[in-house]
């Protein structure tokens, strides 16, 4: 009733969005921070009043006060995306993978299956053997046209452009992003993409950009769709569903021209 109510009331939908952006500033919550810290002291007695163990003689205080849950905290989108890369990467075996602006979490775990240089504008500061780092943009990827046989980049062309990650503001910056992966990998290459889809193409300022199926088949027409998976809520799909609004698309795509 809620959302129905936003989507009719332009002013309110706005301004909920913006009180939405300086929620996580304002998280503070005092009842819960004392509860937390009282369920600290008593574990902590708990544990004191046991037969201590002669192998550890100092303790220090470090209070872990939120994990302390009932269920295993997941963010549904990464975890169904990097478990479907991870898939399909492992079944392809590149004697080299490239990535382009993924999680370096994600990537790190992946190249010790296979050697992989991540390209970001962003440096990476640790080193782990298997992976290697090119600085560059998705803008102007540093390689020749036609010469990488596998690609990822898993949610990354929907952010560029809107300047979240201290980009220029580009209103073609997907569009541009896609063109550039387009151009590097080999006719016969596979490409690994995923973005956020929705009912219709839509901004949500300053966040992302989100895509209809329609719209990234026709920036992809080039290639054929080897396979696609869609992300609702907590669920994954084999088919694209505009009535089910905004999700995640994942495509493995093999360049045909």
């Amino acid at each position: 009733m809620f959302l129905e109510f936003l989507k009719k009331q332009k002013l309110v939908r706005r301004a909920y969005y913006l009180l939405q952006g300086v929620s996580s500033f304002l998280q503070f919550n005092p009842i819960l921070l004392v509860k937390q810290y009282l369920w600290f002291l008593k574990e902590f007695r708990l544990f004191s009043n046991q037969k201590k163990n002669k192998n550890f003689k100092k303790i220090r205080w470090l209070p872990c006060l939120t994990d302390n849950l009932k269920y295993t905290p997941l963010e549904p989108t990464y975890f169904f995306q990097d478990s479907w890369a991870a898939k399909h990467l492992f079944t392809l075996k590149p004697k080299h993978h490239y990535d382009v602006g993924s999680s370096a979490k994600t990537i790190g775990i992946l190249s010790q299956f296979t050697p992989i240089t991540m390209i970001d504008i962003r440096p990476i500061e640790l080193e782990l053997d298997g992976l290697f780092f090119q600085k560059g943009s998705i803008l102007d990827l540093p390689f020749d046209d036609n010469s990488l046989d596998t690609l990822s980049s898993l949610c990354v062309v929907e952010h560029i452009g809107l300047g979240r990650y201290g980009d220029k503001m580009d209103s073609f910056g997907s569009e541009k992003a896609i063109k550039e992966l387009k151009r590097v990998l080999k006719v016969g290459g596979v490409l690994l993409l995923s973005v956020p889809i929705d009912s219709e193409n839509k901004i949500y300022f300053n966040a992302h950009r989100a895509f209809t199926r329609d719209y990234i088949i026709e920036l992809l027409d080039d290639f054929k769709v080897i396979d696609e998976r869609y992300h609702y809520g907590t669920k994954v799909f084999d088919k694209y569903d505009a009535s089910k609004g905004f999700g995640t698309g994942l495509y493995m795509m093999e360049k045909v021209k």
